[in-house]
């Protein structure tokens, strides 16, 4: 069982930090250069006064922290109504904005991409760890052979390439044979028959064999250093003498116990993951949040942007508060630190 006092404290640092990084996602689309109001009505006929009112109907005329003048005075209510107030205000309440762009809500917006990148994300990461941990846990039991030799060699080769590069390399050689790109081939089947979703499946490959690859050779080199520690141990020559098979003695024994720096690196890779998403999606046209966030940056679309970094933020604190947790399961000791 998990201790209460360390899931209380594993969750307060994960509130602190979804905290620290709603601060930091306010301030930074503030100190970017550029008009809101410009960037949101793209006219060179808007009259001041119709900008000044545009400022007024979206919150843009309030001091960005606290009114100083407000608070001199003692009008504590209106010294506190500031941009950054309203901003939180409107987070709990599921207000993400409007995008520029598009002129609709971000939580629209980002609803419709999130499956999309959760599908991709998901497919990729599960390949990746399955390689990463079947390659490691070989190469660690034949150290030194050359399947060890030829694991690292190409482990190292594929984690320095970059992950566009990666898929660009596969587009050329699976150029006629799979598709390029997009989420479906436009008028092929109606959404939801199987027909479609075997579409879907079939423009999903070359995307989730570029992540895969990419994250599999740092799992697998992981995989390798922790597994050659683990048999390295005492309990291990126990389980050789005893006459167990090598299959019982990876399995039961260097497998769980190696396993548990992985859970920590697949958790912090999560982020390094989505960071990848955002070229591989656009490399192959996918539609989901890290092509969105590619269209918004080049059309300075600032909430859909805020959004989307949100978004990703609270899913990477999540996964690592996850990891702690499940860390706390398989390793008792970490109950007591």
């Amino acid at each position: 069982m998990i201790r209460f006092d360390y899931l209380v404290r594993k969750v307060i640092f994960a509130v602190i930090t979804l905290a620290v990084v709603i601060v930091f996602n306010f301030l930074l689309f503030r100190i970017l250069p550029g008009d809101p109001v410009k960037l949101l009505f793209r006219n060179p006929r808007l009259t001041r006064q119709a900008q000044e009112q545009i400022r007024v109907q979206f919150g843009l005329d309030k001091p960005i922290w606290l009114d100083t003048e407000a608070l001199q005075s003692g009008d504590l209510e209106k010294a506190f109504d500031s941009q950054f107030t309203a901003y939180v205000r409107n987070l709990f309440q599921g207000n993400l904005g409007i995008s520029f762009a598009t002129r609709q809500d971000v939580g629209e917006v980002l609803g419709e991409r999130v499956w999309r990148t959760v599908v991709l994300v998901f497919t990729g990461e599960t390949l990746a760890i399955v390689i990463g941990v079947v390659v490691g846990l070989a190469a660690a039991w034949r150290r030194g052979t050359r399947l060890d030799t030829a694991a690292l060699v190409l482990g190292l080769l594929t984690w320095a390439l970059p992950t566009f590069f990666l898929g660009i390399i596969l587009l050329i050689l699976a150029r006629g044979v799979l598709p390029s790109g997009g989420m479906v081939t436009p008028g092929y089947a109606a959404e939801g028959t199987v027909a479609y979703w075997l579409d879907v499946a079939r423009h999903l490959i070359l995307p989730t064999i570029t992540l895969a690859v990419v994250s599999a050779s740092g799992y697998m080199l992981i995989m390798r250093s922790s597994v050659v520690e683990v048999l390295a141990e005492d309990y291990i020559l126990t389980a050789k003498a005893k006459g167990l098979s090598t299959a019982q003695i990876l399995r039961d024994h260097a497998l769980k116990n190696a396993m548990l720096p992985m859970i920590t690196i697949i958790a912090l890779t999560l982020g390094y993951t989505v960071g990848g998403a955002i070229q591989v999606e656009t490399v192959f046209s996918w539609p989901g949040i890290g092509r969105l966030i590619y269209d918004s940056v080049a059309k300075q679309d600032y909430p859909v942007l805020q959004g989307a970094f949100l978004l990703l933020a609270i899913s990477v604190i999540l996964a690592n508060l996850a990891a702690d947790i499940l860390y706390s399961v398989l390793d008792p000791r970490v109950k007591v630190n």
